[in-house]
């Protein structure tokens, strides 16, 4: 990659869902694809989200039609091409006296349900909270709720399985590498890079800007067109909080200001509560939750819980900064959620295509989106093919979770199986790749805490670019959730004995 007389078709800046999504796409198609992400894989926004795969029910209100319609319609193909990371949830909303009246709710439910092509994700029904299990958590006063289905993604695993999809099929991923510079030279862009091997040049006849919050630096900086600013950045923090209720529902409340938050079961034993949305002037690499926020999503979930939720209850929080589209909305929560696509050059000159906002649930179709520009340019190569396809261990019916953690069990019996569910919820069909010839524990290597060993370690290293331990056990897994100090110590001293 790093001889400059190789030119490749395209080359993606920015490793978050979008990028990796063009990249999949394009050399799944026939085109020579580069990829340089400054950090690692899903280090920014695509790993600071709410993690749904979902229409975006509160879009109705701002007439954001197209997207809610494309975003439904995609649901159902997410989960089937990924079962082991994406799976159906059902969502409570509560109606709140004195916020949306209840036939509101209802409408625009039944628009949720009809609009999106849903064929197994079950449909909406009216709750009667004083009977249903999920009114006992809530106070006393809640006695109508609305219960409809959406999605959830790991979004972080997400990004790197689109990521090695890409890698697999021919793509050069590469990750703590920055684009210094990019400059049109014979038709074509000169690149510097200057990353994990050294600086490196590498020529491609276009460019996709998939930066996220740093697209405009990308633009401004790298590029070196002093363009406008074009991008509005908002920020959604969340918090995460010791298991607040027993069942498997999600709830989706209203807020006094017109917002909603969710409260949705988390890795087992917590309960996950977001987002805020706030305008974000600083730089993308220092977000971070503020007290402010922390106390709204606090003082949101106690207006409905009815055992208050306190600072106390608090176990681990984030925060991603969202790269909006600067349509001119006069509040961050009605800035458009609509990616929008704008191509600088032609084939002669060498082109480049900006990309700006975007979603987990719509980067399938963004990147189709982003391929129809390319081959304005460059020339149609394959047909579009992600709608049918799996990724990296999905190789199985989206209803067929359970009978494949059964499988695995009767593979491994002597391995825990809880650890088998594990590896099957990240890996999907690859944790046999994973797990190998292990057959006890003890083939399975150094333990590091929690139950993370060598050889998953191992694997994350070879085969999902983890570099770090803040790689293994926050992007590629949520074990810092529960390790210990001593087991990161341990952790970090085994991935720099690798290097």
């Amino acid at each position: 990659m790093g001889e400059d007389w190789i030119v490749l078709d395209i080359f993606v800046i920015g490793g978050g869902i979008n990028g990796v999504s063009v990249a999949r796409d394009a050399v799944g198609r026939g085109f020579s694809v580069g990829l340089a992400e400054m950090n690692d894989l899903a280090s920014g926004t695509s790993s600071a989200a709410t993690k749904l795969i979902h229409g975006g029910l509160r879009y109705l209100e701002h007439y954001e039609f197209r997207l809610v319609h494309e975003a439904l319609a995609e649901r159902e193909i997410l989960w089937a091409a990924a079962p082991h990371i994406i799976w159906p949830l059902r969502f409570v909303l509560p109606h709140h006296k004195g916020l949306r009246p209840a036939f509101v709710l209802r409408t625009g439910l039944a628009m949720y349900d009809y609009m999106g092509g849903r064929k197994l994700l079950p449909p909406t029904k009216t709750l009667d909270l004083t009977r249903d299990i999920t009114g006992k958590p809530l106070k006393p006063g809640y006695r109508l709720g609305f219960e409809y289905s959406d999605c959830w993604v790991n979004d972080a695993r997400f990004v790197v399985l689109n990521a090695r999809d890409a890698a697999e099929k021919g793509a050069k991923i590469h990750v703590r590498t920055k684009v210094t510079e990019a400059r049109r030279e014979d038709g074509a862009w000169t690149l510097k890079l200057a990353g994990e091997n050294g600086e490196e040049t590498v020529r491609a006849r276009m460019i996709v800007n998939a930066a996220g919050p740093w697209v405009d630096q990308v633009i401004n900086g790298v590029v070196g067109n002093n363009g406008k600013h074009n991008v509005r950045l908002v920020q959604g923090s969340h918090i995460v909080v010791k298991k607040l209720y027993d069942h498997d529902r999600c709830y989706i409340f209203q807020n006094g200001d017109g917002r909603i938050i969710f409260a949705i079961p988390y890795e087992n034993d917590f309960t996950l509560i977001g987002t805020t949305d706030r305008d974000y002037e600083g730089d993308p690499k220092d977000v971070k939750i503020s007290a402010e926020e922390t106390r709204y999503l606090l003082e949101a979930a106690s207006e409905y819980f009815a055992k208050p939720v306190t600072q106390d209850d608090i176990v681990w929080s984030y925060s991603g900064v969202r790269p909006l589209f600067d349509d001119g909305a006069s509040a961050a929560q009605e800035a458009t959620r609509d990616y929008v696509l704008k191509t600088n050059g032609d084939a002669a000159t060498g082109a480049i295509i900006n990309v700006f906002g975007g979603k987990l649930t719509t980067s399938r179709r963004l990147a189709e989106s982003v391929l129809e520009k390319i081959e304005d340019v460059l020339g149609k190569r394959g047909a579009p093919w992600t709608k049918t396809s799996t990724l990296p261990g999905g190789d199985f019916g989206p209803m067929s979770f359970e009978p494949e953690v059964r499988r695995l069990c009767m593979d491994y019996p002597a391995l825990h199986p809880d650890l088998m569910k594990r590896l099957m919820r990240l890996y999907g069909t690859r944790a046999r790749k994973l797990l190998g010839d292990a057959r006890t524990v003890a083939d399975l290597g150094q333990h590091f805490g929690a139950d993370l060993y060598e050889r998953e370690v191992d694997y994350l290293v070879a085969e999902e670019w983890a570099r770090t331990a803040q790689d293994v056990l926050w992007r590629r897994t949520k074990l810092g959730l529960r390790m210990e100090p001593g087991g990161v110590a341990r952790l970090e001293a085994y991935l720099a004995s690798r290097v």
